[in-house]
């Protein structure tokens, strides 16, 4: 028996099954014992956290594992030497007890995937994990997000990685990441050269060093994902990220959002924006862009073929613009999901975006919430939806909607475009009528793939249930794939909130109801 096993089997022998083999018949028996003694330790501690024994994935995601649990964690690692992924996320006393667990990972070399998400790590554990890296040469994914005390410390980790590193994934989201920290980053970048997917998002501390970072993105020329979402970038930073994307042609998720002083530099900082042909997601949501920066996107995104989800929230200047983006959507037909809610959206900008739908057969997602011209106009968009297209999310929360835009979604609903719908949010509509309410859920049965459906009124408001609350009822029966709805803000009667109470149970039902 090896001596793995034997350290790990002393103090936990189940009776009668560990026993000295002084007289085995043969050695294949004695490995055979040993084997079973391996997997019944393994199995005996996963079962404990009701988790499934696998030689290849150690699953102990938020687990609420104890000191004495990553005692006996120690104590089983050597026995899975084909461990392939190890997750011990959500786990906060492995923060200061990661220099054991490192230690074993010796006997896990053909390990691949390691997240330590939200683990409590310190500086030292920081340390153990780069000192480690030498035993687990074949690693590609190392998740670390959610640990603040990295911040200050990554140098201990990105200097330990030797050059050549096979390295695909690091995400260190929200890790407090600090200036010195990007720097260190940005050394470590032309020696793993193998990244696909770098995850730095709300490092707020970061933005001064991105620049640096952005310089040394052209040795990753097979980076996939690029996430710098709220990292306090500047323009000046945002202009080497531009440069860089020359040197990164396979690039498909780019998401800068939430960084607003990037806002206003579009013009100078977005000339090689328009070459990445196989971008398929980008995120621009809250970054404060001016109209002068939408004149230019306005002449570059169309450009990005491959583009199957937008995201340009919270930017005013997107329903304001005179050049108009929205009209040039039709130039994208992989669209899959528009993100525009908080865009100001005018009524010109508005029937620009519903004379496009009609060139997106794709489109999964629309978002168009707090735009307060989609009141009263509502048909425009539903009447210009492509009839291949099969929507799946439409968000309308607080769009002044009234009585004859949910008249029209009725109508639209009944005639069959949204008959793949499972997502729906008409939520914050004070001005619709109890009879335009009554009209909308006289149709929305139609709707069987429906899954969530939000109805509430604006925080703090209250209002009686009226007429409509029988057709409610009436259309929950015919809607079989619900599972949540939002009636928040609506006062029911004592008589009403029974009958909402014993709907699930009368009918063999599990809606989630939020009133």
């Amino acid at each position: 028996m090896t001596s793995a096993c034997k350290e790990a089997f002393q103090h936990h022998q189940p009776p009668g099954l560990f026993q000295p083999l002084q007289h085995s018949s043969s050695h294949q028996h004695s490995l055979q014992t040993e084997s079973t003694l391996c997997h019944w330790r393994v199995k005996q501690f996963l079962e404990k956290l009701d988790k499934q024994p696998s030689s290849k994935v150690l699953d102990l995601y938020n687990c609420a594992l104890n000191a004495t649990d990553i005692k006996e964690l120690i104590a089983i690692l050597p026995l899975l030497p084909d461990l392939e992924e190890i997750d011990l996320s959500w786990n906060n006393f492995i923060g200061g007890a990661l220099q054991p667990l490192t230690l074993q990972f010796s006997h896990a070399q053909k390990l691949e995937v390691l997240r330590l998400n939200n683990c409590g790590l310190t500086a030292k554990d920081v340390t153990s994990l780069g000192e480690a890296l030498e035993v687990i040469p074949h690693l590609e994914v190392l998740d670390l997000s959610w640990n603040n005390k990295i911040g200050g410390n990554l140098s201990s980790l990105t200097q330990k990685f030797p050059k050549g590193y096979n390295l695909k994934t690091l995400k260190l989201t929200d890790c407090s990441l600090m200036m010195e920290d990007g720097k260190s980053l940005a050394q470590l970048l032309n020696r793993v050269q193998s990244l696909e997917e770098l995850d730095l998002s709300i490092n707020k501390n970061i933005g001064n060093s991105l620049n640096s970072i952005a310089q040394e993105l052209k040795y990753l020329s097979g980076l996939k994902v690029l996430n710098l979402h709220m990292c306090g970038m500047k323009q000046d930073g945002f202009q080497c990220l531009d440069y860089a994307f020359q040197y990164l042609p396979e690039l498909k998720k780019l998401d800068v959002s939430c960084n607003k002083e990037i806002g206003g530099g579009f013009q100078s900082s977005a000339a090689h924006l328009a070459n990445l042909s196989d971008l398929e997601v980008l995120d621009l949501h809250q970054c404060c862009i001016t109209e002068e920066d939408m004149a230019v996107l306005t002449q570059i995104i169309p450009l990005l073929s491959s583009l199957q989800e937008l995201d340009l929230s919270s930017n005013k200047s997107v329903g304001l613009s005179s050049d108009n983006l929205l009209s040039r959507f039709r130039f994208l037909p992989k669209l899959k999901s528009v993100l525009l809610s908080n865009c100001s959206l005018q009524e010109n900008s508005f029937a620009s975006l519903a004379e496009a739908a009609l060139h997106l057969p794709e489109l999964k997602i629309l978002d168009l919430s707090w735009n307060k011209c989609v009141g009263g106009n509502l048909k425009l968009i539903l009447k210009a939806l492509n009839l291949e297209a099969e929507l799946q999310e439409l968000r309308l929360s607080s769009c002044r909607l009234v009585d004859k835009d949910l008249a029209c979604l009725a109508l639209v609903i009944q005639d069959g475009p949204l008959v793949k719908l499972q997502k729906l949010d008409l939520s914050y509509n004070h001005h619709i009528s109890d009879q335009g309410w009554a009209t909308f859920y006289q149709g929305v049965g139609a709707l069987e793939q429906l899954s969530e459906l939000d109805v509430s009124l604006r925080p703090k408001s209250h209002r009686n249930c009226g007429e409509w609350f029988g057709e409610l009822l009436a259309a929950l029966l015919k809607l079989p794939a619900l599972l949540e709805l939002d009636l928040q803000g609506w006062v029911l009667s004592k008589h009403q909130q029974k009958q909402l109470e014993s709907f699930n149970w009368d009918n063999e039902r599990n809606i989630r109801i939020d009133s």
